[in-house]
């Protein structure tokens, strides 16, 4: 029996189905310095990926105007690397901050060191690593819905 992945085949009624979620929390457990503007990540094709409390990913950034699910993207800046201290669902579109300041959108996932750890890729058109935004250990990291809750209609 073929297995449907309904979002790759594009059989819900929605482009979207979330509605609300809760922030998703981390804090920095590595900086990173380095880039390439020949990456050629692959983002997947899921806007959304689930995390559970303890995992670590790493951010990395770009200013590629056209990344989105399923693009290549050469062009990325390594920010560091975030434990997650609550589970949750990060999704494309999300905003994201380091301490007191936005770091960008979430614009995709990549998983080529995957199971070790998962590539989650932001835009920001102020392309810089970690290092060069001063960023520094222990650092709350925040994933939240751009939107934010949804008023019950009822």
């Amino acid at each position: 029996m073929k297995r449907i992945d309904s979002h790759l085949e594009r059989v819900l009624n929605t482009e979207s189905p979330y509605v609300s979620k809760r922030p998703v929390e981390g804090r920095v457990v590595c900086v990173l310095d380095a880039w390439s503007e020949r990456r050629g990540m692959q983002l997947e094709p899921h806007s959304s990926r689930a995390v559970t409390a303890g995992e670590i990913h790493e951010l990395a950034m770009t200013d590629d105007p056209r990344a989105r699910p399923e693009s290549r993207v050469d062009r990325v800046a390594y920010v560091g690397f975030v434990e997650f201290v609550c589970g949750g669902v990060i999704l494309v579109g999300d905003r994201v901050t380091l301490g007191q300041r936005e770091l960008g959108e979430v614009v995709g996932f990549n998983t080529t060191h995957y199971p070790n750890h998962m590539n989650i890729l932001l835009r920001n058109p102020q392309w810089q690593t970690g290092r060069g935004l001063g960023v520094a250990l222990e650092e709350p990291a925040v994933f939240s819905f751009p939107q934010g809750p949804t008023p019950d209609p009822g």
